[in-house]
């Protein structure tokens, strides 16, 4: 494009015998003006640029019906857009794809390109990821006020049941929502500490008693405190699933699946205590009543559904899979070289401690961690020297991944504060506009967006577009304000 100078435009009252690839069409968007002509524009026919080309012979109702004004004297479209997404967008008209500029939000950026009937595909793959990253948060976002909305909401037309049963889930599941949601939520933390703590003292051998075969077994006192602990565990985990909406989403949740593993344990070993003794012989029902108690550890995993921080990191990690990977690579590719060549050299020693390259694994792995037990060293000169190069490299290859690691943690912990930050902004807003009765309209507009985002990945027509500006209306189409989620920062 140039910028404008004397027009070759025709009048509105022309014939349109001019053909179209000579017309040159003068666009004004947000007081910046560029000229274009009717060649490259009809490239692609669809776009909103294209139709002017030919929207004059349609007189003036054509005309506005593609922009907000246009001057017959000047010859010129006005547009009351974003001048700085539009100078992305017509390069798809000369580049065949379009780049953003960075500082512009993907969600506007996308609306503008929705205005201008330019089609997503031009957009280029790393602003596309840019875009979805930013769709999904708003989602997620919409999700969480939902969830506020649910909680707050009477529906006069549920049963008593239904009411008893919301009630409760909110009670066990959301400490925010009480004061003695809070002291549930508390109280189970207790319950978690003490049983870890009890399940820890219960193997000191000065505290255990011996029974009338002489084994050795948890005192009496202890063991009462454990069944304490798993009959809260037990009436918890029960009154969850009951108060469910989602019974079967509930049940193979990780979490859940934890809950019973802990629980699970002590039955199991009550059941063969008594029962099982009858079915096989006592020493097999106690090396299997021993196996169990071992899995008690699972419920120190329970404390992540208390702790917010135990949570960021179990989806860092899960966010990390390819630099765990890459660590674990490195480590092996050094432990089987490393390990070959410390038995070849050590072979010379009479006294050698590798025996073989198997063996050798493990003094590979505690060198390269840079844990050293001693139990197994070289002696001989090339093998020490071989130790020094594998404890270097060790060093070297567990680093590297750390920062990528760390960065995905930090980066998804501040996620979540930006998230749940904007999740509350949304409904102070929606209370100071529920006076006018928009609380239900924003509602529904949440429930359509979340719907439309899991079956569009580029969102759906429902995202509107302002007059003078560009936004996401994720709480009712008739507010005239915009908030912080609106603004996309």
């Amino acid at each position: 494009y140039k910028m404008a100078g004397d027009s070759r435009f025709p009048d509105v009252d022309t014939d349109g015998s001019e053909k179209s690839e000579e017309v040159e069409i003068i666009v004004n968007v947000g007081g910046v003006r560029q000229v274009f002509y009717g060649d490259n524009l009809n490239q692609y026919p669809e776009t909103r640029l294209a139709e002017l080309v030919n929207c004059l012979s349609g007189g003036y109702d054509s005309i506005f019906s593609l922009c907000d004004d246009y001057d017959p004297g000047k010859r010129e479209f006005y547009f009351d857009r974003d001048p700085d997404a539009f100078k992305c967008i017509i390069d798809v008209y000369y580049f065949g794809e379009i780049h953003m500029k960075k500082g512009i939000c993907p969600i506007c950026f996308k609306n503008e390109m929705e205005f201008w009937k330019v089609d997503l595909k031009f957009l280029d793959d790393c602003c596309k990821a840019h875009l979805s990253e930013k769709k999904e948060e708003l989602e997620e976002i919409a999700r969480r006020v939902q969830l506020i909305l649910d909680d707050l909401g009477v529906d006069a037309s549920e049963s008593r049941w239904k009411k008893c049963q919301k009630c409760i889930w909110k009670f066990l599941e959301k400490p925010e929502s009480s004061y003695p949601a809070r002291v549930i939520a508390v109280l189970s933390f207790l319950f978690i500490l003490i049983s870890s703590v009890v399940m820890c003292v219960g193997t000191i051998p000065d505290l255990q008693v011996v029974d009338a075969e002489g084994n050795r077994m948890e005192h009496p006192t202890l063991d009462s405190i454990e069944t304490a602990c798993i009959g809260w565990f037990t009436m918890e985990y029960m009154l969850r699933l009951i108060s469910s909406p989602n019974k079967l989403h509930f049940a193979f949740s990780f979490m859940n699946i934890v809950d019973v593993l802990a629980i699970l344990p002590f039955y199991v070993s009550l059941t063969l205590t008594h029962l099982g003794a009858k079915l096989m012989e006592l020493s097999n029902v106690q090396q299997a009543v021993q196996a169990l108690r071992i899995m008690r550890i699972a419920r120190i995993f329970k404390l992540a559904r208390h702790s917010s921080g135990l949570q960021t990191l179990t989806y860092a990690l899960k966010r990390s899979f390819k630099e765990l990977g890459l660590l674990l690579m490195y480590l092996a590719v050094g432990i089987f070289v490393f390990s070959a060549l410390g038995y070849t050299m050590e072979q010379s020693h009479p006294e050698t401690l590798f025996k073989s390259i198997p063996q050798s694994f493990w003094w590979a792995i505690i060198t390269m961690t840079t844990v050293g037990y001693g139990d197994i060293y070289p002696k001989t000169t090339l093998g020490k020297l071989n130790a020094a190069i594998s404890f270097l490299c060790g060093v070297i290859a567990i680093a590297l991944p750390i920062h990528p690691i760390i960065n995905n943690f930090v980066r998804y912990y501040n996620k979540q504060r930006v998230l749940e930050t904007a999740a509350k902004h949304e409904l102070e807003l929606m209370e100071l506009n529920s006076a006018e009765g928009k609380v239900a309209g924003s509602r529904s507009e949440l429930e359509d967006l979340s719907r439309e985002g899991k079956d569009d990945p580029f969102y759906s027509s429902r995202i509107k577009v302002s007059h003078s500006d560009t936004f996401i209306h994720l709480l009712s189409e008739e507010k005239n304000y915009r908030t912080r989620l609106q603004s996309c920062k």
